[in-house]
Protein backbone atom coordinates (compact mmCIF):
# COMPACT_ATOMS: atom_id res chain seq x y z
CA UNK A 1 0.00 0.00 0.00
CA UNK A 2 2.91 2.35 0.61
CA UNK A 3 3.86 1.96 -3.04
CA UNK A 4 0.35 2.92 -4.10
CA UNK A 5 0.45 5.97 -1.82
CA UNK A 6 3.83 6.89 -3.27
CA UNK A 7 2.46 6.57 -6.79
CA UNK A 8 -0.54 8.81 -6.00
CA UNK A 9 1.66 11.35 -4.24
CA UNK A 10 4.06 11.43 -7.17
CA UNK A 11 1.19 11.85 -9.65
CA UNK A 12 -0.20 14.79 -7.65
CA UNK A 13 3.29 16.31 -7.43
CA UNK A 14 3.80 16.03 -11.21
CA UNK A 15 0.32 17.38 -11.96
CA UNK A 16 0.98 20.36 -9.67
CA UNK A 17 4.09 21.16 -11.69
CA UNK A 18 2.17 20.78 -14.94
CA UNK A 19 -0.32 23.36 -13.65
CA UNK A 20 2.48 25.72 -12.62
CA UNK A 21 4.17 25.40 -16.01
CA UNK A 22 0.85 26.05 -17.75
CA UNK A 23 0.27 29.15 -15.63
CA UNK A 24 3.77 30.48 -16.34
CA UNK A 25 3.29 29.89 -20.06
CA UNK A 26 0.55 32.54 -20.05
CA UNK A 27 3.25 35.17 -19.42
CA UNK A 28 5.00 34.42 -22.72
CA UNK A 29 3.25 35.32 -25.98
CA UNK A 30 2.61 32.31 -28.17
CA UNK A 31 3.86 29.78 -25.62
CA UNK A 32 0.46 28.12 -25.22
CA UNK A 33 0.08 27.86 -28.99
CA UNK A 34 3.25 25.78 -29.38
CA UNK A 35 2.97 21.99 -29.57
CA UNK A 36 4.31 21.70 -26.01
CA UNK A 37 1.86 24.34 -24.81
CA UNK A 38 -1.06 22.56 -26.46
CA UNK A 39 -0.03 19.28 -24.82
CA UNK A 40 0.19 20.91 -21.39
CA UNK A 41 -3.13 22.65 -22.07
CA UNK A 42 -4.88 19.37 -22.86
CA UNK A 43 -3.65 18.01 -19.55
CA UNK A 44 -4.29 21.09 -17.38
CA UNK A 45 -7.43 22.71 -18.82
CA UNK A 46 -10.01 20.05 -17.83
CA UNK A 47 -9.06 20.44 -14.16
CA UNK A 48 -8.82 24.23 -14.33
CA UNK A 49 -12.22 24.55 -16.05
CA UNK A 50 -13.89 23.18 -12.92
CA UNK A 51 -12.62 26.15 -10.94
CA UNK A 52 -13.17 28.73 -13.67
CA UNK A 53 -16.89 27.97 -13.58
CA UNK A 54 -17.11 29.14 -9.97
CA UNK A 55 -14.31 31.71 -9.68
CA UNK A 56 -14.56 34.61 -12.12
CA UNK A 57 -11.40 36.53 -13.09
CA UNK A 58 -10.61 39.60 -11.02
CA UNK A 59 -10.02 42.15 -13.75
CA UNK A 60 -7.14 40.75 -15.80
CA UNK A 61 -6.10 38.26 -13.12
CA UNK A 62 -7.40 34.69 -13.10
CA UNK A 63 -7.03 33.34 -9.57
CA UNK A 64 -8.68 29.99 -10.31
CA UNK A 65 -5.33 28.23 -11.01
CA UNK A 66 -4.09 29.23 -7.56
CA UNK A 67 -7.21 27.79 -5.95
CA UNK A 68 -6.89 24.68 -8.14
CA UNK A 69 -3.32 24.06 -6.95
CA UNK A 70 -4.30 24.58 -3.31
CA UNK A 71 -7.22 22.13 -3.67
CA UNK A 72 -4.92 19.61 -5.36
CA UNK A 73 -2.41 19.88 -2.50
CA UNK A 74 -5.16 19.47 0.12
CA UNK A 75 -6.50 16.45 -1.76
CA UNK A 76 -3.01 14.96 -1.70
CA UNK A 77 -2.70 15.55 2.03
CA UNK A 78 -6.15 14.05 2.60
CA UNK A 79 -5.27 11.01 0.52
CA UNK A 80 -2.06 10.54 2.47
CA UNK A 81 -3.92 10.82 5.79
CA UNK A 82 -6.53 8.33 4.58
CA UNK A 83 -3.87 5.80 3.59
CA UNK A 84 -1.98 6.18 6.86
CA UNK A 85 -5.17 5.74 8.91
CA UNK A 86 -6.54 2.67 7.16
CA UNK A 87 -3.54 0.90 5.63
Amino acid sequence: MNQLLGLFSFAIYIYSWILIIYILMSWFPGARESSFGELIGRIAEPYLEIFRRFIPPLGMIDVSPIVAIIVLRFAGMGLETFFRMFF
